[in-house]
């Protein structure tokens, strides 16, 4: 049942649709009209109800976290969910593990973290601007995942408390520079994710990478098509969002070899 303080997605007949957060004897306007959220309150997810005039009809729905993460209030680029889901399983990201998460910016590659390590698991977040801090502990509070999550506002120049983590994913304009301390940071066997917009990025941090005691270093741009969903007329979407940034991804040893690996 939809209960008070929930988040419900609004998904419409035509396909759009809207996240609202129900509030007792609150109304909420929208280009179709005004919704009582009052009579919200004790309907079934699934259930529909109509809005304005002409009563166009909308499917009460649970928001997924892409939902959310596109609805949110942002200051900076999140990491893409076609990026995000596979930046997870290279980092082989699980229940009880510990993560640093690096430039968290609006919070949402953090939040995808947190709700998999869950209760028992951390993700430390290191971010220098305090807008960015400020916003990504207001998201990561409405998703119900703070408690999950420790952000500090401070740049990583000086480090990582933490040691012996899972994994860490490192968001920097220049992550080149910092390789060493992430490695510090890392239990041996521990994975690290790199976002790099560029390609002169990515050679940058290739170039240190081999540096250091990593292996299995892999560099991926990640695309996706989306098709119309129509059975008589199935073919891809006129547009679709290409490169998104390359991720660059290695495991850290505890002793470097020569060569590239």
């Amino acid at each position: 049942m939809i209960k008070e303080g929930d988040k419900v997605l609004l998904y419409g007949e035509d396909g759009s649709k809207f996240i609202i957060t129900v509030e007792a004897n609150k109304k909420k306007g929208t280009h179709l009209g005004h919704i009582d959220m009052e009579e919200l309150i004790g309907k079934k997810f699934g259930e529909i109800i109509h809005i304005g005039k002409k009563r166009k009809k909308f499917f009460l729905l649970k928001p997924t976290f892409i939902d959310l993460i596109f609805s949110m209030k942002r200051k900076t680029q999140i990491i893409y969910p076609k990026d995000a889901s596979y930046i997870l399983f290279k980092l082989d990201v699980k229940p009880g593990d510990r993560i640093i998460d690096t430039g968290v910016g609006s919070g949402a590659m953090c939040g995808a973290f947190a709700r998999v390590v869950g209760p028992h698991g951390k993700v430390y977040g290191y971010e220098k601007r305090k807008d960015f801090y400020a916003l990504a502990q207001k998201n990561l509070k409405e998703w119900g995942l703070l408690e999950n999550v420790e952000i500090k506002l401070r740049d990583i120049i000086y480090g990582f408390d933490e040691k012996e983590v899972n994994a860490l994913l490192l968001d920097v304009p220049d992550p080149y520079n910092y390789l060493e301390k992430c490695w510090e940071a890392l239990t041996g066997g521990g994975k690290i994710g790199i976002i790099c917009p560029t390609t002169n990025q990515v050679q940058e941090t290739l170039e240190k990478l081999y540096e250091l005691p990593f292996v299995e270093i892999e560099v991926w741009e990640n695309l996706m098509r989306k098709y119309k969903p129509v059975p008589q007329r199935l073919r891809p979407v006129d547009r679709m969002v290409a490169h998104t940034t390359y991720m660059i991804f290695a495991t850290k040893v505890l002793e470097k070899t020569g060569g590239v690996l």
